[in-house]
């Protein structure tokens, strides 16, 4: 019911503005299929190379219908979002038979609204959940969860990143999720090479580089309320990437500084990544790390596209699925343990800012650009959640890795079963 109300939102109601990229990937595929111009292999692309695969399986019901298109996008990404829904309720038989999760991914979904559905993040976004719900329910799945981060990373950047909890707690890092990854991307990169586009298997790299702030991301939310008032700041089009970004005193230097801040907290991370590894912590410190690193790539990104609050939500429906943990002598606490505070904080929040940027966009997002103070506004409560969600990530991030009580709870432990008894 979420995804049909969504489908026909995108479908039906607002096409060109929730689902005008999903016509342009039609495009994309009309050019490839009836014209032999492939992307990445004939021209340079936006997008990883692995974004063909979801791109040309509604291709194949046609190339020139919009509408039939965006159903068989929507049909797909239905699909995969229902095998995320059914891994949530199976870990969540290991834990009570907790449903908590899958409701909530439902309802973020149809918080977030179309643009939940009508972009290539919601294809990534079930690979992730499901990649984490399979290593918190038993780690001999790491293998096959690395593997499907990978093959997301070659579609969308993000899962990537989640490869490196999964390295930190692994028990062989290199067997279990360095040569999964490389196996996909060995593949990757010979698909491309066969197809003569190895030279821009990496052109995505540059295209991203090149982008300015962008109008809805954090960082820009200062010269958004300033373009209120002031005539040198204003919102202009990116014509070549179809963005709208903030345009005026400082915008540059503040680019510049996101492309340094970005890689320099994912580091961050990794280092209190490595130092639960040492403290024999790593497992505890999987999925608040997954959600630290998540919300770190949009509130520093200098591109805030609506869609990326879905990479958030992979993390967050997981730990309200496995929030049962082990008491201080290390038994297994009773069935209907309390959600730590923490993870419930964090829901609310993601919750809360999903609802928020369906406001923006697509609903009120020509009212936005025109510099409309209520819309403005929510923009900007918006982007406060996402820093207040990641303060409070980071703050579970710390108790996983330190150990410890948070509010009467152990959340750090609330994220991995207990080991079964030995015999």
């Amino acid at each position: 019911m979420v995804h049909l109300g969504l489908t026909y939102l995108g479908v039906v109601v607002v096409p060109s503005e929730a689902f005008y990229d999903v016509d342009l990937y039609r495009y994309w595929m009309y050019l490839a299929l009836e014209h032999g111009a492939w992307p990445v292999l004939d021209t340079p692309w936006v997008y990883p190379a692995g974004a063909l695969v979801p791109l040309a399986l509604p291709a194949l019901l046609t190339t020139v219908s919009s509408t039939g298109y965006a159903l068989g996008w929507c049909a797909l990404v239905t699909t995969l979002d229902a095998a995320a829904v059914a891994a949530l309720l199976r870990t969540g038989r290991a834990h009570g038979g907790r449903t908590r999760g899958a409701w909530w991914w439902l309802a973020f979904l149809a918080a977030l609204g179309p643009v939940a559905v009508g972009r290539l993040d919601a294809v990534v976004a079930p690979l992730m959940v499901l990649a984490l719900a399979l290593v918190t329910r038993d780690a001999r799945w790491t293998r096959l969860a690395a593997t499907l981060l990978t093959a997301g990373a070659w579609i969308k950047v993000a899962p990537g990143a989640l490869l490196l909890p999964l390295a930190a707690a692994a028990r062989r890092p290199l067997r279990e999720v360095v040569l999964p990854a490389a196996a996909v991307c060995a593949v990757v990169v010979g698909a491309v090479a066969a197809g003569g586009g190895l030279g821009r298997v990496a052109g995505f790299l540059q295209t991203q580089g090149d982008r300015g702030l962008q109008v809805e991301s954090v960082a820009a939310t200062g010269w958004v309320l300033i373009s209120l008032a002031r005539d040198d700041v204003r919102v202009a089009l990116n014509e070549e990437l179809i963005t709208y970004e903030v345009a005026g005193p400082g915008t540059a230097a503040a680019t510049a500084v996101l492309d340094v801040l970005l890689p320099l907290a994912v580091a961050v991370v990794a280092a209190a990544l490595l130092l639960a590894r040492r403290r024999g912590r790593a497992e505890e410190a999987v999925l608040p790390a997954a959600l630290v690193l998540l919300v770190v790539l949009v509130v520093t990104n200098k591109v805030g596209s609506p869609q990326f609050l879905t990479w958030v939500a992979a993390p967050v429906t997981v730990l309200l699925t496995v929030a049962a943990h082990r008491r201080a002598d290390g038994a297994a606490s009773p069935v209907g343990a309390p959600t730590p505070r923490w993870v419930v904080a964090a829901a609310a929040l993601a919750l809360a800012a999903a609802g928020l940027t369906q406001v923006v966009f697509p609903w009120g997002y020509m009212a936005l650009l025109t510099g409309h103070p209520a819309v403005t506004a929510v923009l900007v409560a918006r982007n406060m959640l996402l820093v207040a969600l990641l303060t409070t990530a980071t703050a579970g991030l710390v108790v996983a890795v330190r150990g410890g009580d948070a509010g009467g709870r152990r959340p750090a432990d609330a994220v991995l079963p207990p080991p079964p008894p030995s015999v």
